[in-house]
């Protein structure tokens, strides 16, 4: 079989390898779709923390079952399903209090072990999801679109409060969909104005700042009535964004980090205090908020059409690859096909 691996940053191999075999409590997956995300454009670029080379990148996937044991999810061979790729311990104290997504020990495909960008893998069992109801581009983009639901559960969203998401990528694009779906009154923040209309027109956000406008702070003072909003998503990854994002937060409010930055974070005590913030990080999603994704694209809730940009055949990705991350592509979402 095929398995493309990042040798080092900036390299990417086409390895020839032995199909693996499924041991007890795995199955033997066919990979179908695999979605490119930031992590492996970070990954590619050098610039992932928790990460080390070589590494078979992509962790947005869909499959079909080749070969599975009997088991608790009648799960069969031929179901089409999407991977939670997240590999908790299950013992630590994340996993007992139900936030494996954030174990101690966690393993990520596509970052600390091999992920999808070959044609077969093993998975444990437990970490499939049947989504024989949805298509295979619908199935790949679950996890991504789990990043944003999980974001906006931990926030505890609340209906027709002000939400800020600074950062228009296929992340925070899901964190304004869902944030949306929980009736907020939500304010995208960018500095492209074509990504600024997509927010517009997809995730159907109340209003778009561009704060490479010289009057952004004042239009968004504006928006809120002075107040700001009561919850600010930063999923930029980018430091000085992240140190300045508790400036758009009202008294009272909270600030979730969604992106990851390689880089020390921070801001002045005596703001943060006076406004008596709450800091939140979100990482990944739980099995709840797959289902939650599942379900919503079900329902016609999401228009994954409009959101995957680009589909690349899996042989022809090294050439490809690159050009995803120049801006003037437009990209959205591309998606490698196999």
């Amino acid at each position: 079989m095929k398995s493309l691996v990042c040798q080092q940053p900036d390299q990417f191999i086409m390895n020839e390898t032995e199909i693996p075999s499924a041991k007890e409590g795995e199955a033997l997956i066919r990979i179908s779709r695999i979605g490119i995300c930031g992590t492996d454009f970070h990954a590619y670029r050098g610039r992932q923390p928790f990460f080390s080379y070589p590494r078979v990148l992509g962790h947005e996937l869909a499959g079909e079952i080749v070969t599975i044991q009997a088991n608790s999810q009648n799960l069969i061979a031929g179901d089409q399903v999407t991977i939670i790729p997240y590999l908790e311990c299950g013992k630590c104290i994340a996993c007992r209090n139900g936030k494996p997504n954030c174990c101690t020990g966690l393993k990520v495909l596509g970052v600390h072990a091999d992920g999808g960008m070959q044609e077969y893998m093993v998975v444990p069992i437990t970490h499939l999801m049947k989504t024989n109801d949805i298509t295979a581009d619908q199935t790949a983009t679950v996890e991504c679109f789990s990043i944003g639901a999980h974001a906006v559960k931990r926030a505890d969203i609340q209906k027709e409060e002000f939400v800020i998401v600074i950062g228009a990528g296929p992340i925070g694009l899901g964190v304004m969909k869902f944030a949306k779906l929980a009736g907020a009154k939500v304010i995208a923040l960018d500095m492209n104005e074509q990504r600024l209309n997509f927010c517009r027109e997809w995730a159907g956000v109340d209003y778009t700042v561009n704060v490479a406008s010289s009057n952004a702070q004042e239009e968004m003072m504006n928006i809120t009535n002075g107040e700001f909003a009561s919850a600010v998503f930063d999923v930029t990854g980018n430091a000085n964004s992240m140190s300045n994002a508790y400036k758009m937060v009202a008294h009272g409010g909270r600030l979730i980090y969604v992106g990851l930055v390689q880089a020390d974070v921070s801001f002045p005590d005596p703001e943060f205090h006076k406004r008596e913030l709450t800091l939140l990080s979100s990482r990944n999603a739980t099995r709840d908020d797959f289902e939650y994704v599942i379900q919503s694209i079900k329902e016609g809730n999401i228009d994954t059409d409009a959101f995957i940009t680009s589909k690349t055949p899996f042989d022809q990705i090294t050439q490809k690859f690159e050009s995803f991350m120049k801006p003037d592509s437009n990209t959205i979402k591309a998606m490698i096909t196999l």
